[in-house]
């Protein structure tokens, strides 16, 4: 049997997401047509959070795709490749992801204002904090991985 050869891709998540404790989704973001429409992401995400929020392990074959996924309290983060993409690379982005948000949301528990401005304190060529919108904080959360994976 011929052995397959997949030339290097940008392209090696297919999906990223974020569901709560009931499968419904927080954040879902698509990289290909897979799922062209929000009805089929929808059903997607509901099948995979059936098959994953009882388990232990922390990767899954579904629907042909390569599922690596992690839960935290009341969040599950799932990021998915194609079924012949490297389960540690898509682990890594995972990794990243989960670690990313993990650090930039533990701001939240402090109580004093001065320590929260100090753990939030960006470069001074950056928006600060307090005036970018959640997207802008996931897209350079987005690119900061992109950028961790060029590397």
């Amino acid at each position: 049997m011929e052995a397959l050869i997949l030339e290097p891709s940008l392209y090696t998540v297919k999906a990223i997401l974020i569901l709560d404790n009931d499968g419904d989704r927080l954040f879902a973001k698509y990289y290909d047509d897979t799922y062209p429409s929000v009805k089929e992401q929808k059903a997607f995400e509901k099948n995979i959070f059936n098959k994953t929020h009882r388990t232990d392990s922390e990767i899954a074959l579904l629907e042909g795709l390569t599922v690596v996924y992690k839960s935290s309290i009341d969040l599950y983060f799932y990021v998915i490749g194609s079924s012949y993409e490297n389960e540690l690379m898509l682990m890594a982005v995972l990794n990243c992801l989960f670690d990313s948000l993990s650090q930039m949301l533990r701001v939240i528990l402090e109580s004093d204002p001065q320590q929260v401005v100090h753990r939030v304190a960006l470069r001074g060529e950056d928006v600060p904090l307090t005036e970018q919108t959640v997207s802008q904080v996931l897209q350079s959360a987005k690119e900061q991985i992109k950028w961790s994976l060029l590397r």
